[in-house]
C-alpha cells in the first residue's frame, strides 16, 4: 500500500501536476493540503478523479484539505468526517476496515499562534482517543512544525521562529507519543538534509535549504510494515514536495 501527502499550495494552480502525480505514483491514499479552493471551485478533472473516492474540504483562497482513497483498494464508498477541533477546513478523516487516515493542515501560527497550539493540543487528544479505542491511525500532512533543529537547515534556524519554538515542538511530540511513529524519519534516521519545504526565493529549493514539516505518522503496528519513504523535491511547483511511503 502506498500513502502520499503533499501540500499543493493551490489546487487550481497545480491541477495538471496533481493528475500527473496520481498517474505516475498511483497511491492508495492521497492526502493534500492548502487547496485554497472551495469544493465548487475544484477543477472538473479533480472533482471526482477516476479510480478514487474523494473528499474536498476547503473554502476560497485559504487553507483546505483533500483526501482520496483508491477504490480498487478500499471500495467505492468511504465514510469521511471531521473531528470536533476542525476549523478553517484543516482536517478530514476517513475510516477503513483496518485503520483511519486523516489529511491535516496545522495552522502556521503567524497570525494566531494560540490557535495553532490549541489545534495541536486537540490533535493529541484525538490521537489518544484512537489509541485507547484500539484504532490504527495514519496522520498525514503539513503539520507546520519542525520536530528538532536537525529538521531545519542550519541557515534557516532562528531562535523563537514559528515552527521551531519549544512549546509547539513539545505539542507535536505529544501527538506522536500517542502511539504514532514519524515514518519518514524512522526510515531515514541519519539524513540531516531531509526536507519537504523550501521558501520560494533565493533558489532555496535547488540549494536544499529547507524544513521538514510534512509527515506521514502511523500507528506503531502500521509503521512496522513501512518499507520505503521518499520525498520528491524535483516534482511540481509548490513550495512543498510530495512525500510517499510504501507499506507492505
Amino acid at each position: 500500500m502506498k500513502v502520499a501527502t503533499w501540500n499543493v499550495n493551490g489546487i487550481r494552480a497545480r491541477e495538471l501536476q496533481v493528475l500527473e502525480f496520481l498517474d505516475s505514483h498511483a497511491p492508495d491514499v492521497v492526502c493534500l493540503q492548502e487547496l485554497k479552493a472551495a469544493p465548487e471551485q475544484m477543477p472538473i478533472s479533480l472533482a471526482a478523479p477516476a479510480g478514487y473516492a474523494s473528499y474536498w474540504h476547503g473554502h476560497k483562497g485559504y487553507s483546505g484539505v483533500g483526501l482520496l482513497l483508491k477504490t480498487a483498494t478500499f471500495g467505492e464508498t468511504a465514510g469521511f468526517s471531521h473531528p470536533d477541533f476542525d476549523h478553517e477546513t484543516r482536517i478530514v478523516e476517513a475510516a477503513t476496515p483496518k485503520f483511519s487516515v486523516a489529511s491535516v493542515y496545522v495552522p502556521n501560527g503567524g497570525k494566531d499562534y494560540a490557535a495553532k497550539l490549541a489545534f495541536l493540543e486537540a490533535m493529541a487528544g484525538w490521537a489518544r482517543a484512537a489509541k485507547e479505542a484500539g484504532r490504527a491511525l495514519f496522520v498525514c500532512g503539513d503539520l507546520n512544525v519542525a520536530p528538532t533543529d536537525r529538521d531545519v537547515h542550519a541557515k534557516e534556524r532562528k531562535a523563537n521562529a514559528i515552527g521551531q519554538r519549544p512549546d509547539e515542538r513539545a505539542l507535536l511530540a505529544k501527538v506522536i507519543a500517542e502511539g504514532l511513529v514519524d515514518v519518514g524519519r524512522a526510515l531515514d534516521p541519519d539524513n540531516d538534509e531531509l526536507f519537504t519545504y523550501w521558501a520560494p526565493w533565493r533558489e532555496m529549493r535547488r540549494r536544499n535549504i529547507g524544513w521538514r514539516i510534512d509527515f506521514v505518522l502511523a500507528s506503531a503496528g502500521l509503521a512496522k510494515t513501512a518499507t520505503a519513504a521518499r520525498v520528491y523535491p524535483g516534482f511540481g511547483t509548490s513550495d512543498h514536495a510530495p512525500l510517499v511511503v510504501d507499506f507492505a
